[in-house]
């Protein structure tokens, strides 16, 4: 009997990580004599759900009882993070307590979390969400990291971190050769494991960053409410500091202290998007002092005042922006380099 593989769809959620749960089993079904997975899309918000880019699928209502070697994907994306159906949470828990194995895909740990479901258990969802999640569920062990297995609850952090998860799923219930052969057909190597990094480059291009700056940038991270000062990033990776900002400057594109800003500013945001913080506690948290610098600072990065932020997320929008890349900081930093260049050639020609 094939195992029943039961994908949730919330609205707005990822066309991209779905299919990358759905293809490494029906490449399992294609390599295999009959087929060991059986998919369908269930709903609990009408039989057509809308992905983020604007495709449609028609879901069945869910059944009551789900066998224990199935498996249940929560897949969520923007929009989860104050997504509410009771009657959702109610069936997830039912599930859970008969012992069906229940995955959260990227936004869909919000759901099992308010279902309580994650309470003491590791977790993960895409790491842009990481800030806002860990605040609202400070009882959960959260990990950046590609999924989560704790018990019969998995998280997955979405996007290509689903083929990994199913060729883990798959080489454990059906055997490492067929992992393997789907990993080839699917020209996915190597396949990654549950701890590896959900992040790389941070945008700079597709080679990895230098273990220094790595180190770096884990104690901006691991600081963002209390930010370390340059000369402190720099005794506990154990270089000189001049010697770290210009690897830093070389590999990133910006100092230490103008990255170390971006990340607390998108932390900022995503505490604006994900939780009920207001804007000053959401300041605070992030390490500002000055609610003015703060202001100030986020509508030059993200072209909107903080307090306007919600707004431009509206319920009827399929796919928002999301603006406030690294790239796109960069940018505002280059009229900041002409004027400076433009000041020292006028001081230059005075002189001469």
């Amino acid at each position: 009997m094939s195992d029943r593989l039961f994908y949730v769809l919330l609205p707005r959620f990822n066309m991209f990580s779905l299919t990358n749960l759905m293809e490494p089993a029906r490449i399992a079904n294609y390599l295999s004599v009959e087929d060991v997975y059986h998919k369908k899309y269930l709903s609990f918000d009408g039989p057509d759900i809308t992905a983020s880019n604007g495709m449609a699928v028609k879901c069945e209502m869910a059944p009551e009882q789900i066998r224990r070697n199935d498996l249940i994907f929560i897949v969520g994306s923007w929009g989860a993070e104050h997504y509410a159906n009771r009657k959702l949470f109610s069936w997830l828990r039912l599930q859970a307590r008969n012992g069906v194995r229940i995955c959260a895909v990227e936004m869909g740990a919000y759901v099992l979390a308010r279902a309580g479901l994650l309470a003491r258990r590791n977790a993960t969802t895409h790491w842009s969400y990481l800030a806002g999640f860990q605040e609202q569920f400070p009882d959960v062990d959260v990990q950046e990291q590609l999924f989560t297995e704790d018990g019969p609850i998995l998280c997955c952090s979405g996007a290509t971190a689903g083929l990994d998860l199913m060729l883990y799923i798959i080489g454990g219930r059906h055997g490492q050769a067929l992992a393997g052969e789907i990993s080839d057909q699917i020209i996915h190597h190597p396949v990654r494991q549950a701890k590896d990094a959900q992040r790389k480059t941070l945008g700079r291009g597709i080679a990895k960053l230098p273990s220094d700056v790595q180190a770096a940038i884990e104690v901006i991270e691991c600081n963002i409410s209390e930010p370390v000062a340059v000369p402190e990033i720099a005794k506990t990776i154990g270089l000189s500091q001049r010697q770290l900002e210009r690897q830093f400057k070389k590999s990133v594109g910006c100092s230490i202290v103008q990255f170390g800003l971006l990340m607390r500013l998108q932390h900022a945001r995503v505490l604006l998007i994900s939780t009920d913080l207001g804007v000053r506690e959401s300041a605070t948290a992030s390490g500002f002092n000055s609610l003015s610098h703060f202001a100030y600072a986020f509508k030059k990065c993200f072209g909107r005042r903080p307090s306007d932020y919600r707004q431009a997320w509206p319920e009827n929008d399929t796919a928002p922006h999301w603006p406030g890349t690294l790239g796109r900081f960069l940018d505002t930093l280059q009229p900041q380099r002409r004027d400076g260049l433009q000041r020292y050639e006028n001081l230059r020609h005075n002189r001469y």
